[in-house]
């Protein structure tokens, strides 16, 4: 695929509600890895973040760990991604005691940020934003924060309160 037609194929800004979620597998460790398929039929959070060891980044993913309990109870599994190796996410995750999984998007770099039109072509590093996949794979609820700014977890948490609440009615 030529740079050009693969610029016209790249989203212009985040993926909004109601897009299908590409599809895609990322490495978690040198020899494992996960993909979005994986989680169909229940919600999914991907968290795209810029890199491991920078401030913002370590109190944002720490917010969603402790989190974790609430997303699990509003039927949500949470997955983290940065254009990092996933050497640097082990060492990372196990430093943090992150309880999700961290995602390598480091080769091609920037791949699966793209997809979601969230890639700072001119750094390197993926914006700092926020999806939540339905279990049909329906994005629900997509954000993109201010690069030095943690978004905590406010909105995080109404989408999924809100999806939660559809889903019974359903």
């Amino acid at each position: 695929m030529s740079a050009n037609h693969q610029a016209n194929q790249t989203p212009k800004g985040a993926l909004p509600p109601g897009t299908q979620a590409p599809e895609f597998t990322l490495h978690t460790t040198p020899d494992q890895s996960f993909s979005l398929s994986e989680s169909r039929g229940q919600t999914t959070i991907l968290v795209f973040y810029p890199a491991d060891w920078s401030p913002v980044c370590g109190d944002e993913l720490a917010l969603y760990n402790e989190l974790l309990p609430e997303f699990h109870r509003l039927g949500a599994v949470l997955a983290a991604i940065s254009v990092d190796g996933a050497w640097c996410h082990i060492a990372y995750a196990h430093e943090r005691k992150l309880k999700f999984p961290l995602l390598s998007d480091f080769e091609p770099k920037g791949a699966v940020a793209r997809m979601y039109g969230v890639y700072r072509e001119h750094v390197g590093t993926s914006e700092r934003a926020l999806f939540v996949i339905d279990g049909e794979g329906i994005i629900r609820w997509s954000y993109v924060s201010p690069v030095g700014l943690n978004p905590g977890a406010d909105g995080l948490l109404q989408a999924l309160e809100a999806l939660a609440e559809k889903e019974k009615v359903q």
